[in-house]
């Protein structure tokens, strides 16, 4: 007798395990942005000599809840990857779910470096180090991404890759609001987790897509041609790239001069119009699969 209960199914467990990931990067972000990754006098894993600081809103508490969440985040990545083995599933999922434990150790590592370990790495703090967390933390989150949509029966539709694509194209023109690349609004801490949330959902959705033009390529996929699946899969791919540039660039990896945030701008729309163009590639395969139907009768 198995003591999970029912609706807990290992699609739903690695999506809630996703979706702490992605509350993990803006918790990081926003902790990176307030300064608060150099609080807890640059200790780990105490934090200014103690285990619990102070439970008020300050740096310290900032870094510290930080690192609780990661802790908790990573023992539900570790049961991602043990449930994979454990259940019947397949393959690539099992690759993917063991992959992102595997690279997660280099993870809490650079992160541990970025706070400096008890003051013994100096310039722990720069920018390698962030480039180092921001690349490694969007690897394991794009293996889980991987893991939830590869661990279940439910095979893909043309009208999941049409909601990818929603949730890609949504996303992207979210974190054009709040990028440093579109002034619109002050880059602050906040403005810059609600940045990557809204980013990192559309990376997600990219991926989504990815997963599904392939099905579809291989014919696994009713109601879409695998010519329309391949140019879908090309765009979504270049849509991916650039994305990624303005996730880079989003954070203090350069001296943000104009030339720089001229580049960020060009990636973003860059990004924006691929995703957007194949969204329009589905909907005019879609249209010309409406105008081919025979009319019953005829």
């Amino acid at each position: 007798m198995s003591l999970r209960p029912a609706w807990l199914t290992f699609r739903r467990y690695a999506a809630a395990t996703t979706g702490m990931t992605l509350t993990l990067f803006a918790l990081g972000v926003y902790t990176a942005a307030t300064g608060s990754g150099l609080a807890c006098q640059a200790q780990w894993p105490l934090c200014s000599d103690q285990l619990i600081p102070a439970l008020t809103i300050n740096p310290d508490f900032i870094e510290w809840f930080h690192r609780v969440w990661a802790m908790v985040t990573g023992f539900l990545i570790l049961g991602v990857a043990g449930w994979s083995w454990l259940g019947s599933l397949d393959r690539r999922t099992r690759i993917a779910a063991t992959l992102a434990v595997v690279i997660l150790p280099v993870q809490i590592a650079v992160g541990a470096i970025t706070v400096t370990i008890g003051g013994l790495v100096p310039g722990g703090y720069t920018v390698s180090t962030h480039a180092a967390h921001l690349i490694v933390a969007l690897g394991i989150f794009t293996l889980l991404g991987l893991a939830t949509m590869w661990g279940g029966d439910r095979p893909g539709s043309a009208r999941l890759l049409r909601v990818a694509l929603g949730v890609a194209v949504g996303g992207i023109l979210a974190s054009a609001v709040f990028s440093r690349a579109v002034p619109l609004l002050t880059y602050s801490p906040g403005g810059q987790a609600a940045f990557y949330i809204a980013g990192l959902s559309a990376h997600l959705g990219l991926v989504a897509t990815l997963v599904v033009a392939t099905e579809a390529k291989e014919g696994a996929v009713s109601g879409l041609g695998s010519s329309t699946a391949r140019t879908v899969r090309r765009l979504a791919t270049g849509s991916m790239a650039a994305l990624v540039v303005t996730l880079l660039l989003g954070r203090d990896l350069v001296l943000y001069t104009a030339t720089w945030q001229r580049a960020n701008l060009v990636a973003l729309a860059l990004a924006l119009a691929l995703a957007a163009g194949a969204a329009w590639v589905l909907r005019g395969a879609d249209t010309a699969a409406g105008r081919s139907t025979p009319v019953g009768g005829d």
